[in-house]
């Protein structure tokens, strides 16, 4: 599963997110202030086995 990192272009927060988690932020906005998002707002992380 893939891992990306969040950052609300509103409130700043940082959250490490799942792809079922990004799909949800990208529907309903930023857990912690509600604001709209898009996909420029989530950075994928390497991942490490």
């Amino acid at each position: 599963m893939s891992r990306y990192e969040f950052t609300c272009p509103e409130c700043g927060q940082e959250i490490e997110v799942n792809d079922s988690m990004r799909e949800a932020t990208l529907n309903h906005g930023c857990p912690v202030c509600g604001a709209e998002v898009s996909p420029a707002d989530f950075a994928g992380k390497q991942q490490t086995n």
